[in-house]
């Protein structure tokens, strides 16, 4: 599933995700300044323009910032704007996979838990038939991890707009890098406890039991976390 919000076929775009992934993975350091727009350009064979463009969006991702004394340089970490789907992507490349994980996953146990309990209370039969039927394709895609990717995409996506609550429903693009990160490290054997455990959350929402939904919802998270140290785990490993 490839969430990037621009286009490595055009030339700022490549800009964009070189100069952008080098940043996050820590290849380019926080507080360096980069070269000059001649020299930067050069090194990805590029126009000035193309290099403005591409430079423009990191600034507005909060990577960089432009002085006209000083150049450009990498602005700190925590002025990163970690939410946005292209860092997310890279912050899965940086070579802390643990790290990543645990972060998103309690990311998403502070907001979804609370999604589903809200979808309980207020979601709309129409609403909650859209839930169903992401359930159901999840269901039909069984231990296909590739066919799984969308439904429970929808799945999720679906409670956080049903919660009705309109600054949740946004945070649909971490709950898509979660769930792309999920099914790099899906393994088959897994996909029938993820599917009973998602059964918990429609059946909660469905006799709107607002609590039993956030509890469900908790420990379908709890659960994809210890799924994924124990993929990379072996991944490690080499098993």
């Amino acid at each position: 599933m490839d969430q990037r919000t621009y286009s490595t076929r055009s030339l700022h775009g490549q800009v964009v995700h070189e100069l952008g992934k080098r940043i996050v993975t820590g290849d380019i350091s926080e507080g360096e300044i980069l070269p000059n727009e001649t020299q930067l350009g050069a090194s990805f064979d590029v126009s000035r323009t193309a290099l403005r463009e591409g430079i423009k969006v990191l600034t507005a991702k909060g990577l960089l910032v432009s002085r006209t004394r000083t150049g450009t340089r990498v602005r700190p970490r925590n002025e990163w704007n970690m939410l946005d789907p292209d860092i997310l992507a890279w912050r899965l490349e940086s070579g802390e996979p643990e790290q990543y994980i645990q972060d998103l996953v309690e990311f998403r146990q502070a907001v979804e838990p609370l999604a589903a309990s809200l979808a309980a209370k207020r979601a709309s039969e129409k609403l909650i038939q859209d839930i169903q039927q992401a359930f159901d394709d999840m269901v039909e895609a069984g231990a296909d991890v590739e066919a799984s990717v969308a439904p429970t995409l929808r799945f999720h996506q679906g409670i956080l707009h049903a919660s009705g609550n309109e600054l949740l429903a946004p945070l649909g693009a971490l709950v898509e890098a979660a769930l792309t990160m999920s099914f790099r490290l899906a393994e088959p054997s897994s996909k029938l406890e993820e599917i009973k455990l998602h059964a918990d959350i429609l059946d909660a929402i469905k006799v709107h039991d607002s609590r039993a939904a956030w509890k469900a919802m908790f420990t379908l998270l709890d659960r994809t976390f210890e799924y994924n140290l124990a993929a990379i785990t072996k991944m490690q490993k080499g098993t």
